[in-house]
Order: C-alpha cells, then sequence, then structure tokens
C-alpha cells in the first residue's frame, strides 16, 4: 500500500472536479466518499444529486477562508493532496475499510490527529477498486496550521502496519535512496504517444548503457549526445561543469519546447558529482604484460574478476567484513550493475530480454545510504568496458560461465543488502536473480546438453563419482542426483585429461560457492570447473627441468668482462729508442 503524498496546491474546487470526474481515460467510476472529518456525514455530489462540488469545496475552505480574512499572510498553498493505493493482486477491500485506511493516514500525517477537534477539515473519496484519494485543506479549526514535519515517512511507516493487519502485499520499507515513481500524467503521456516507457524511465536506460562505454563524465555526455539523447549542460561563470540535463526526442511542453530532466531526478545516482566519482574511481594504466597473463576473452576475465567480488562480498555477508563500513562492497555492488548492463548489450539478441529485465531491476541495489568507496573497483569498471569493446562473440562455455558468476554475486548482493537491513535493495538483487537464472538456462542448456552426450565410460564415471563422495561428502548425493551430474563428470574427466586433479577442483569449487542453497548443485560446480581448469595443469616435474636449464644457461652465459674482447693497448706517444 503506497501513500503518496503530492506538492501543495491552491485549488480546492478543481482537485474536486477531477476526484469525481470522468478521469482522463473514462476509468473513474461511483465516485463517493469514504469517510471525512465530519462524524455526520457531508453532501457528497457522487451519490446525493442536489449536492454540488462548490458547495462541498466551501464547507473543506471555511477554516482557510475564515483565516485568510483577517490580517497577516494568505494561506494560498493550502490543498494537501494524498492518494492510497493497494498493490496489484491484493484483495478487494470495503468502503469502510478504506475509511479506516483514511482516518489512520491523516492521523500519522498530522492532518487530524485522532481525538483532536480542532484538526483539519478533510475527505477521502473513492473511484476505483484499488485506491482512494484523501484530500484535505491545511488550516485547522482553530486557525493554525497544521503540523506536518516528516509527514510522508509517518504516513509510509502506517502503511506498513495497516498491510499487516490486513494481510495486504507488504511493500519493503525504503531508505531515501529510490528513485520517483511516474506521475500519473508521465504515464498518460507515454501512453497517448504510444511510448512503451515513460521519459523518465527511457533516459535512465540510455544513462546506464552508457557508463560502461565512458571513462569520464565528458565521454558519457559525447556518448548520449550521439545516441540521440538532448543534453543540455549547466557552467559555473569559471566555464567549469556544474550539472546537466537531459530529454527524450519528440517530448515537449505545450509550446513545443523541449522538456529536460535533470539527472539527479532521473535517479538519485546518475548526478554529475555522484557520476565523476563513479567513472574517475580508478582506471589505472595497466604494466605492458599485464594483459598477455589474462585468460584469452573478455568474458573469461569478467568472470575471474567477479572472483574477487564473490570473495569480498561473502566475506562481509558472514563476518561484518574487516572494515565495516561496507564502502568497498557497496562499489562493488555499483559497478555490478554496469557489468550486468555490458552484458546486456553484448548478449546474444535471444538473451537481451531477460538480461535487460536483470538490470533494470538491478539498478536499485546499486544505491543505498552507505557511500561507496569507488577507488577499489578498477578491475571491476574495466571488465565492464572490455565486454562493451569485445569483437568477440562469446562461446558457449564462456558465456555460460559468466552468467553463472553473475548470478551468485546478485545473490550475495542480496544476502548482504538483507544482513544491513536494506530491505528494497535486497529485493530488487534477488529480482535479478529471477531473470540471471532464466537468461543462464536458456544459455546453457544446449551447452549442457553437448557435456552429457559425451559423458565418460561408467568406469571412468564411477572413479568420478567416488571423488565428489570424498571431496563433498556432505553434498554428494543431492550432486551424484543432479540432472547435470552427466555434464559434471564429462567436465571433470576434461580437466583430469589436462592434468588437473577433480578432487582439488571440487574441493576448490565448493570452498567459493556454499552448496546447500543451490537448486542444482552439479551445475554449481560444473560452471565453476569449467572456468578454473580450461588450461592445461601446471607439470611441477616440467617446470623444475625447465628452471634447472634456465640456471644452466645463466651460469654459461659469460659475464660482460668475459664477453667483451680485450681492448689493443693504446699506441705509445713516448719517443722509441732503437737498441745499439
Amino acid at each position: 500500500m503506497i501513500p503518496s503524498i503530492k506538492a501543495p496546491g491552491s485549488n480546492t474546487r478543481g482537485l474536486l472536479a477531477y476526484l469525481y470526474g470522468p478521469g482522463r481515460h473514462d476509468e473513474h467510476l461511483d465516485p463517493h466518499i469514504v469517510a471525512s472529518f465530519s462524524p455526520l456525514g457531508l453532501p457528497d455530489p457522487g451519490r446525493d444529486p442536489h449536492a454540488t462540488l462548490t458547495q462541498l469545496g466551501r464547507i473543506l475552505d471555511e477554516p482557510v477562508n475564515l483565516r485568510n480574512s483577517g490580517f497577516g499572510k494568505k494561506v494560498t498553498d493550502h490543498v494537501w493532496h494524498c492518494p492510497v493505493r493497494t498493490a496489484p493482486g491484493d484483495r478487494y477491500l470495503s468502503d469502510a475499510e478504506w475509511g479506516e485506511i483514511a482516518r489512520r493516514i491523516v492521523h500519522a500525517a498530522g492532518i487530524a490527529p485522532d481525538g483532536d477537534p480542532h484538526g483539519c477539515r478533510w475527505i477521502a473519496v473513492r473511484h476505483a477498486d484499488d485506491h482512494i484519494h484523501i484530500l484535505a485543506t491545511t488550516v485547522r479549526q482553530d486557525g493554525r496550521r497544521p503540523k506536518q514535519h516528516n509527514s510522508g515517512k509517518n504516513a509510509q511507516a502506517e502503511a506498513r502496519e495497516i498491510e499487516k493487519e490486513l494481510g495486504l502485499h507488504q511493500v519493503q520499507p525504503g531508505d531515501h535512496t529510490g528513485e520517483r515513481a511516474p506521475s500519473q500524467a508521465e504515464m498518460h503521456k507515454a501512453d497517448r504517444l504510444g511510448w512503451q516507457q515513460t521519459s523518465r524511465a527511457w533516459l535512465q536506460d540510455r544513462i546506464r548503457d552508457a557508463i560502461p562505454h565512458a571513462t569520464n563524465v565528458e565521454e558519457l555526455l559525447a556518448y548520449l549526445q550521439a545516441d540521440g539523447v538532448e543534453v543540455k549542460l549547466r557552467r559555473l561563470p569559471s566555464g567549469d561543469l556544474q550539472g546537466y540535463s537531459v530529454g527524450r526526442p519528440g517530448d515537449t511542453n505545450a509550446k513545443g519546447e523541449q522538456i529536460f530532466h535533470p539527472a539527479s531526478k532521473i535517479s538519485p545516482d546518475l548526478s554529475l558529482p555522484k557520476l565523476r566519482a563513479r567513472l574517475a574511481a580508478g582506471t589505472p594504466e595497466e604494466h605492458p604484460t599485464a594483459r598477455r597473463n589474462r585468460p584469452a576473452t573478455s568474458w573469461q576475465r569478467t568472470t575471474t574478476a567477479l572472483d574477487a567480488l564473490h570473495q569480498h562480498l561473502a566475506d562481509e555477508t558472514t563476518s561484518d567484513g574487516d572494515s565495516g563500513d561496507g564502502a568497498l562492497a557497496q562499489a562493488q555492488i555499483t559497478a555490478l550493475g554496469d557489468i550486468l548492463n555490458a552484458t546486456t548489450q553484448q548478449a546474444p539478441a535471444a538473451l537481451r530480454a531477460e538480461l535487460r529485465a536483470a538490470t533494470r531491476a538491478f539498478t536499485r541495489a546499486q544505491r543505498s545510504q552507505v557511500r561507496a568507496d569507488h577507488r577499489a573497483t578498477a578491475t571491476l569498471r574495466r571488465a565492464a568496458r572490455d565486454i562493451i569493446r569485445t569483437s568477440d562473440s562469446p562461446d558457449a562455455a564462456a558465456l555460460a560461465t559468466m552468467l553463472a558468476a553473475l548470478v551468485w554475486a546478485a545473490i550475495l548482493a542480496s544476502r548482504w543488502h538483507q544482513a544491513r537491513g536494506h530491505a528494497q535493495q535486497a529485493q530488487a538483487a534477488r529480482t535479478a536473480v529471477q531473470h540471471l537464472r532464466d537468461a543462464y538456462d536458456q544459455a546453457a542448456a544446449q551447452h549442457l546438453a553437448a557435456l552429457a552426450h559425451r559423458q565418460p565410460p561408467t568406469e571412468v564415471t564411477s572413479t568420478i563419482a567416488g571423488d565428489v563422495r570424498s571431496a563433498v561428502p556432505d553434498h554428494a548425493a543431492r550432486i551424484l542426483a543432479d540432472p547435470n551430474w552427466p555434464a559434471l563428470a564429462t567436465v571433470l574427466a576434461d580437466a583430469k585429461a589436462l592434468g588437473h586433479h577433480p578432487r582439488r577442483l571440487l574441493q576448490e569449487a565448493a570452498a567459493r560457492r556454499e552448496l546447500t542453497t543451490a537448486r542444482l548443485p552439479a551445475q554449481v560446480l560444473l560452471t565453476r570447473i569449467q572456468h578454473t581448469s580450461r588450461d592445461p595443469a601446471p607439470n611441477p616435474a616440467a617446470e623444475a627441468a625447465l628452471l634447472r636449464s634456465s640456471f644452466a644457461a645463466a651460469r654459461r652465459q659469460p659475464t660482460a668482462d668475459q664477453a667483451a674482447p680485450a681492448p689493443a693497448p693504446a699506441p705509445s706517444t713516448a719517443p722509441q729508442h732503437r737498441r745499439r
């Protein structure tokens, strides 16, 4: 249940005309009063043919007009408007239930406290099954203005209690870092113009899509303009950039002028200062030899980069981490959102719908009251840019492995937020997990089938099953019963052929990803082992022989003094005496 307090207005009669009118799309049905400040009832234009909107407006405005008839500054912003809406899927509420909800909301908001005969005048109008509108005039009947400090926060807290008592969908409490919900006007405009998204939602997608492409704000703004977004800059007298606003092409006002939205009003983490800190957080130059030592593709490099995120989030969730402030974890989660976005843009077309849904859901998990320390996330941000700039088409194994790593990262992000009481962020991450799992299942289906088709002979499979029982005894029964066990046996047999020890691989994989909550433990182990065993295992004997030969060659190598020829003696300038 969402009570949404609107900006104060000045026209009581005008708002009544909207509440009792047909609506913009004839969606208002049977408008009528379900509760009011008056225990004796009020003339209801929706049910009483003799009652008028003007009459009802005058009754509500009477304390305002009385106060304004005296000396002093006139009250103009006196119209308080608060729609209260249930969630889709909630049960039908009767008029009596809605009336009680309205009384509790105006009490919590300070408009008309219970037992106060001098509270503000108000009514609650119902014109649909799933919501009411509360209208109040904010001059008390004793002429004073009501105390509305934290009225929105208090109304939300009361709504949470009402949800529990009436068995309604329980909205997760927020922390003032969420984005603004689209207004009715924005949604109607998008519908009228045939847009799938409101302008602010469309612009948010474009800005977030641009982040992995940019290393600084200037690059990001240039990318947005190239992508067709209207950009308006604000500069200080010195010429330095102060802020920016963006507009959607075709989104104009009544005068035909382009409408611009400040980035901070689209989402709090897209303001200029936040983006500067995020993009400038560390793109250190690599050592020239660093890239030679990396895995072969950007998808594999990203999976490797996610390993550190997995470890840190797991440590912070279970033991509160080493710092305790969560700054690094929040920065890693923010960077994870950028990797999700980059993956969405570069993944095969068949997966993009699920990945886009995961990316949009995860944006809420990317910000919280914890101030992120972006300085230590350069590797993750470089991984996002690597994916964006890659020309490689991921093979099935690399893509499935990376998607599995993203699933586990989102699960850990949800647990980290939950442990810190970030209910909305935790729920957003859980929603992203569902979409990522669907994308993984779709991406991995053919690859897993091919692995299962290559299942090793029975005696080899039996030996590997013994390794499973020895390495992970607590989960062996579930692993061997998993439909993906034949595919895991193939991966372990392939790894053994490359010189790896299956038992050790299983132990390392189980240590990196707990299996108790895994729905398909064999599948979890498979993707992890396939990533770590893709290269041949080092041969200690061969490495020792190579080291000995290198040392012997170094001993045979002449020193600088030995290698350089002895200089010829300089000709003497002293006079030569002939022997007699």
